[in-house]
């Protein structure tokens, strides 16, 4: 392979909904770019982009595949992402390295669900987007229902640059509206003749090319001076204009294509090389790398996909990794298409390529060489819709099971997994069910693990409503020296200014605090806790192991055995004996003189609330609402846009289990959402008196 300077690199994403044709489009661009002789088809289970054996079995994209063709002297690197928002990681991962994105539109379907999920997600990070009306060789395949489509769904950012040609079963070639030609195609392999505009078609190209330069001219003060004082522009002008449109986001051009017959292909790449933005990448700068992408392949092992951000990388050059400093030499690297890597001595700024077996090769990763001080970031990757816990069925696989979550993470940022101490299991979250469902059967085939997926456990929490007194004297004597320690306290919650005067025995009392402790809880809210002890009833050596032993009792809950919080103490009174007196004697005094001053002081269980958003088509509106209220979800702002409706909830974890799956049900996969936590609070009475059995019910099963 040749070398590319940044300024002849292009790097574009494939986008759009499953079905649409994306795979079966990188296989011609392969094919126009000599990278394969052969054109494969999803049918077949034989094209470069899915060629994972998970992506054969459901003949889709499951995992964002890096390509590359040679094309007209030049490179244009390209990433196949998945069409379903269950694997919208591997989109986010090319936004982050791509500079064009083209967004593959069914002519069978028009504008579907994942069209406008995928161009939602391409508006927010900014990049172009040209528009691939593809399978116009379909039976179904409607011209003007496409138009209507396009113009529903973006209003008059949609610029056609081509007609088709009896679109349908004979479609066989588009009238171009740039060149003012007609490319009529001869076979199913992009042989295309360059021909006069057919008189049938001459007056609609002349108004249509009219349109488009009038467009064109919209996006430069001084092409539309020119447009209007000689009528037309240029093709060199027309370009700059749609450049500068296309740039800034404000014009999609449309293109006609067939991907299965290779009708349009080399236009587009045509236009992808002209107008598309080039690398933002200074190839005289220090080198630097990021690492966008990673997989274990069979034979390889762990390869590592990367974006050259600067300088040019040359194999035999040391880099260091920018957090932690790891150091890294490339014995060799690859251009890669699919599983077809071929080596490559260096790449320059704005090119792709990846390397095998690095120490410091995961995903999100910097590699820059030494002292340069660079630094690219992370991927912003969606928050998870769908959270599940997961253990092995045999627990000899536990460790098994560990290290095949530890390795699929780290080749998909987008599956996260943490084991909850609090809960006492392993979760799995990700970005729906059919994610889960994929990662599941990893572990199963890939792993040799049977696992079973299950409802995660909600990180409650316990807190009191009102004040409350207890004491407990810890006495035991068994031979020689004994154990004593007796602790008098009262609790209230953790709200408000200090407030020291209370009832204690009936009688108004006033508590003068000597020492205190206020300690942030790392499960959220805190413990404050008051030394009042007059007298010298216990010493103040003590009051660290009183402390001690209220925190043991609070990391443990009263009522279920979650985490308590936002709960004041006052130690007012107690005894020590001046021999059986101890540290372990005050820690279990003070550990059961708070377990019965919680339980008399209003205990409530909280639970996590968060924040949900959902975007649904207005017809879906009231189901989706009525959805969120039977979960218990309480309804906030509304809004609207681009046809969407846009829903606000508070809704408890409790209820969103699956929550991803019905959404998509209800709204036929149209609707999104997100969910961040906001806070915790108390669950109804019925709730609670539901919690309680259930843990009782729990802890005598134990017995």
């Amino acid at each position: 392979m040749k070398e590319y300077s940044t300024k002849d690199i292009r790097n574009v994403v494939l986008l759009g909904s499953t079905k649409s044709g994306k795979t079966t489009l990188a296989e011609a661009m392969l094919f126009e770019g000599k990278v394969i002789d052969r054109r494969g088809t999803v049918e077949d289970k034989n094209t470069v982009s899915d060629y994972e054996e998970i992506e054969k079995i459901n003949q889709r994209s499951i995992y964002a595949a890096p390509l590359y063709a040679e094309f007209q002297g030049k490179k244009i690197n390209i990433i196949d992402a998945p069409g379903s928002d269950d694997f919208c990681g591997g989109a986010f991962s090319a936004f982050k390295v791509c500079e064009n994105g083209i967004l593959l539109v069914n002519a069978q379907q028009g504008v579907e669900v994942g069209t406008e999920i995928f161009s939602r997600y391409a508006e927010k990070a900014n990049l172009p987007l040209a528009i691939a009306v593809n399978q116009l060789d379909s039976e179904k395949a409607d011209w003007d229902t496409i138009k209507n489509s396009l113009a529903e769904a973006f209003g008059g950012k949609p610029v056609y640059l081509q007609f088709p040609v009896n679109p349908g079963t004979s479609f066989d070639g588009f009238v171009d509206l740039l060149s003012m030609k007609y490319y009529h195609f001869k076979d199913n392999n992009g042989t295309r003749e360059e021909l006069d505009i057919p008189a049938e078609y001459a007056d609609e190209a002349e108004l249509l090319h009219g349109q488009l330069v009038e467009k064109a001219a919209e996006f430069d003060e001084a092409l539309m001076e020119k447009y209007f004082e000689e009528g037309d522009l240029s093709l060199e002008e027309i370009n700059k204009g749609l450049a500068q449109g296309f740039t800034s986001g404000e014009a999609y051009p449309v293109f006609c294509v067939s991907a299965k017959k290779d009708v349009g292909v080399k236009k587009l790449m045509e236009f992808i090389l002209n107008v598309g933005v080039a690398p933002k990448c200074d190839e005289t700068a220090p080198a630097g790398l990021y690492i966008y992408k990673n997989n274990v392949e069979q034979h390889l092992g762990e390869v590592s996909f990367f974006k050259v951000m600067s300088g040019v990388v040359t194999t035999g050059v040391d880099f260091e990794e920018s957090a932690n400093g790891g150091k890294e030499r490339f014995s060799a690297m690859y251009a890669a298409a699919g599983q077809k890597k071929e080596s490559v001595a260096s790449l320059h700024a704005g090119d792709f390529g990846c390397v095998v077996k690095l120490k410091n090769g995961k995903s999100g990763t910097t590699l820059a060489v030494p002292g340069s001080g660079l630094d690219y970031g992370k991927t912003e990757f969606p928050a998870p819709k769908y959270r599940c816990a997961i253990k092995a069925k045999a627990q000899t696989d536990e460790q098994k099971l560990g290290d095949a979550l530890k390795k699929i993470a780290s080749q998909d940022p987008t599956c996260i997994v943490e084991y909850s101490k609090e809960l006492r299991q392993t979760i799995l979250s990700g970005n729906g069910e059919q994610h889960i469902n994929v990662i599941k059967w990893r572990i199963n085939n890939e792993f040799g693990v049977d696992v079973e997926l299950f409802s995660p456990k909600v990180p409650y929490r316990e807190t009191i409503t009102k004040v409350a007194c207890a004491q407990y004297r810890h006495k035991k004597q068994s031979g020689g020296a004994g154990q004593f320690g007796e602790v008098h306290l009262l609790v209230c919650p953790a709200e408000g200014e200090l407030n020291t005067k209370f009832k204690i025995d009936g009688k108004d009392t006033q508590l003068n605090v000597k020492t205190q402790d206020i300690s942030e809880l790392e499960w959220g809210g805190k413990l404050e806790f008051y030394n009042c002890v007059v007298g010298g009833a216990i010493d103040l050596g003590f009051m660290p192991a009183i402390l001690k032993g209220i925190k043991e009792k609070m990391n443990e809950g009263p009522l279920t055995g979650s985490y308590a919080r936002d709960i004041r103490v006052f130690v007012y009174d107690g005894k020590m004996h001046p021999v059986d007196s101890k540290e372990i004697a005050f820690i279990i005094a003070g550990r059961n003189a708070f377990k019965e001053a919680f339980r008399n002081a209003g205990p409530k269980i909280l639970e996590p609330i968060y924040n949900v958003e959902v975007m649904t088509p207005a017809e879906y509106q009231g189901a989706c609402m009525s959805d969120l209220q039977n979960r218990r979800g309480i309804l906030g702002d509304m809004g609207a846009d681009k046809g969407f409706s846009i829903l606000k909830a508070r809704v408890p974890l409790a209820e969103m289990y699956r929550y991803s799956t019905t959404l998509s049900s209800i709204t036929s996969g149209s609707a999104t959402f997100t969910m961040e936590f906001a806070d915790y609070q108390p669950v109804p009475g019925d709730v609670q008196t539901k919690l309680l059995a259930e843990y009782a019910a729990s802890e005598s099963e134990e017995d």
